[in-house]
Parts: structure tokens; C-alpha cells; sequence
């Protein structure tokens, strides 16, 4: 009876678990979408440059959030069905997906910490675009320094060059007075700060997530395997003597 009352609990706490981890899948594909298609990332993104730095970090984010949802989705749904059905196949698989992700997260978050590439590179484009328009005046460069200022609602960066304060006079929104001037190099760091805690946050939550999911379907698989699942319906054939 006991034996019993724990393979239920497990069935109960896996049905859960697989309806948080279809939220997580849908609430990883909005963050994913909302980076790509965000005003702050597509400013920076969209500078025309054939070397953009950025602009292939920004896209294998963007496809590398989604195909993760995307498993996190099947995952749950496989979960899900296996618990109803009983399935080892399904079982397995859910269980495998759930690893897939996990090892995906873990060296996203690697990638993450150990390095500043997305800030460098976002800085970088600012740079180019920031002397480009210093040594040519070129207007075009001047509309898309205009509009990182104001995306990011600030006006230039840190010089000694005096000649420097004309372009930033030509190019900086008028919400930003000159006593209150935000260089934009700490400005990109700042915002990407706050983003990495949204990030960091639902990582730290669907790791915790897979590894319990893990742990709740192969439980139910060596349960299913050894015949021990007493809720399971058998049928019954009688045998002539």
C-alpha cells in the first residue's frame, strides 16, 4: 500500500511538473523573442556593417532560445503522456529531453559567466559607428548614432577630444540635457546587467526544473520496467488446462 501511495505522489508530482516546465518552454520563447526583436538589440544588430560583431551572436541567440523551448515544450508533453499511458518508450524520451536541455543550459550558462562577448561586442558597434561618424560626418552614420542614443537614452563616451562634444551636440536626444549626459559604453553595460538577472533567473529555475524532472521519470520508468506501478489497469487472461 505504501509502495502504492509513492508511485501515485510521483505520477501527481510529474503531471505538475510537466505543466510548469510547458510555462517555462513559453516563457523561455517570449524572453527569446523579446531579446531579438527588442528595440535596445535590434539598434545594435541592425548597424550596416559586413563584420558586425554582433549581429551573429544576436541571431544564434535568438534560434538557440527557441529550439530550447521548443524541447522543453516536447518534453513536457511527452511527460505528460507517459505518465497518463504509462509508457516506457515515452518515458525515456521525456527523460532524454529533459537531459538535452539541462546540458544545453549548463553550457549556456558556462558560456555566460566565463565570458563578456555579447557586452564587447554590443560596445564594439557603438565604437565603430561612434569614430566613423567623428572622422567622415557621414549622415547616414549620424541617423544611426542618433538612434542608439535614443534607444539607450544617453550621449556619447568619455573623451579628452573637445571636437568630440560637437558630434555628441549633433546626435544626442533631447531628453538628455547636458548635466545629465550618460555615456553610452556604461549605459550598454548597465542594461545588460539588468537583462542577465531576467536571464540568469529563469535558467536557474529550469535547471531546477529538468534535474527534477529527471529524477521523477526515471523513477516512474524503473517502476514501470519492474512491474511495480500498482495503480496500472492489467488485463487478465485465463489459461485453459
Amino acid at each position: 500500500m505504501g509502495q502504492q501511495c509513492q508511485i501515485r505522489a510521483t505520477k501527481c508530482q510529474l503531471l505538475v511538473t510537466s505543466l510548469f516546465v510547458m510555462l517555462l518552454g513559453f516563457s523561455l520563447a517570449v524572453l527569446t523573442t523579446l531579446t531579438h526583436f527588442g528595440a535596445p538589440f535590434t539598434i545594435i544588430s541592425g548597424v550596416s556593417y559586413n563584420a558586425n560583431p554582433y549581429r551573429i551572436i544576436h541571431n544564434a541567440v535568438f534560434y538557440s532560445g527557441m529550439c530550447l523551448s521548443m524541447i522543453l515544450f516536447l518534453a513536457a508533453l511527452l511527460s505528460f503522456v507517459a505518465t497518463v499511458k504509462e509508457s516506457r518508450c515515452l518515458m525515456a524520451m521525456g527523460f532524454f529531453c529533459f537531459a538535452v536541455v539541462f546540458c544545453g543550459l549548463i553550457l549556456a550558462a558556462f558560456w555566460r559567466y566565463s565570458n563578456t562577448e555579447v557586452e564587447d561586442a554590443m560596445m564594439d558597434v557603438y565604437d565603430l559607428v561612434y569614430e566613423e561618424v567623428r572622422r567622415n560626418s557621414s549622415s547616414f552614420r549620424k541617423k544611426e548614432l542618433t538612434a542608439i542614443h535614443e534607444t539607450f537614452l544617453c550621449c556619447g563616451k568619455y573623451s579628452p577630444f573637445e571636437e568630440i562634444r560637437g558630434i555628441e551636440n549633433g546626435t544626442c536626444p533631447s531628453t538628455v540635457t547636458s548635466t545629465a549626459r550618460e555615456d553610452c559604453l556604461q549605459q550598454i553595460q548597465d542594461f545588460m546587467k539588468k537583462h542577465t538577472r531576467y536571464v540568469s533567473t529563469l535558467l536557474i529555475i529550469t535547471v531546477c526544473f529538468m534535474v527534477y524532472g529527471m529524477v521523477l521519470t526515471s523513477f516512474l520508468w524503473f517502476s514501470i520496467h519492474f512491474s511495480n506501478n500498482l495503480d496500472r489497469k492489467g488485463k487478465y487472461v485465463l489459461r485453459k488446462r
